[in-house]
């Protein structure tokens, strides 16, 4: 029989609508759920893990693996490159591990290009003056916090490029909604319709 191979959640969510944390609590909660660690060519901070918070590298060996094809997706910011490792995320989905992958909308568009059948989940807020004091509460200063919430415009008209719209109103009723879609989403016949069929096969065979 085939063996059932690992899903890939793709949650995207402007900044300062609680992505991180509800990914975080996800993974507290969800024991075959793993999220991708990024390539980065940015300098470690003194509180980082080479492995656990980020793969560092130097942009000489980034640059040479998206010539060999090695990203799901990548992006240069500020400067330095992020990307998402094709073959890790392939090797656990092998595995049969589900993967979170923490990713933008443009991330999304590339990851849709090289991957079939992933689940995408876009975390909405409940209004616009609830992004605003979120991100005022996180401490940012006027001109991140324009700047932001000019980048959540820029990120919310793509929302209808998502299978699954959350909106994070209350923590936890944002957190339970996620926990069903992907506990129902690891099921789903067009995500495992390879392994389903071998099942039945089988069933027919035996009859």
């Amino acid at each position: 029989m085939t063996k059932k191979p690992g899903n890939v959640f793709i949650i995207s969510a402007p900044s300062g609508v609680g992505k991180s944390s509800l990914v975080k609590s996800l993974l507290e909660m969800m024991s075959s759920l793993y999220v991708s660690i990024s390539h980065t060519t940015r300098p470690k901070r003194p509180y980082e893990t080479d492995g656990i918070h980020y793969n560092f590298v130097e942009k000489e060996a980034f640059e040479s693996l998206v010539k060999a094809d090695q990203f799901l997706e990548y992006a240069l910011v500020f400067d330095n490159y992020y990307g998402t490792s094709r073959q890790w995320v392939e090797k656990q989905l092998a595995e049969g591990k589900d993967i979170i992958l923490e990713i933008d909308w443009q991330g999304a568009q590339q990851v849709k290009k090289k991957l079939q059948n992933t689940i995408n989940i876009f975390i909405l807020p409940p209004t616009y003056e609830e992004l605003k004091s979120r991100l005022i509460g996180r401490g940012d200063d006027e001109e991140m916090i324009s700047h932001r919430m000019s980048e959540a415009k820029n990120e919310l008209i793509h929302y209808k490029e998502y299978d699954f719209i959350v909106v994070n109103d209350d923590f936890d009723s944002a957190l339970n909604d996620l926990k069903i879609l992907i506990l129902t989403m690891k099921h789903g016949y067009q995500q495992q319709m390879g392994y389903y069929d071998d099942i039945v096969a089988g069933l027919l065979n035996d009859s």
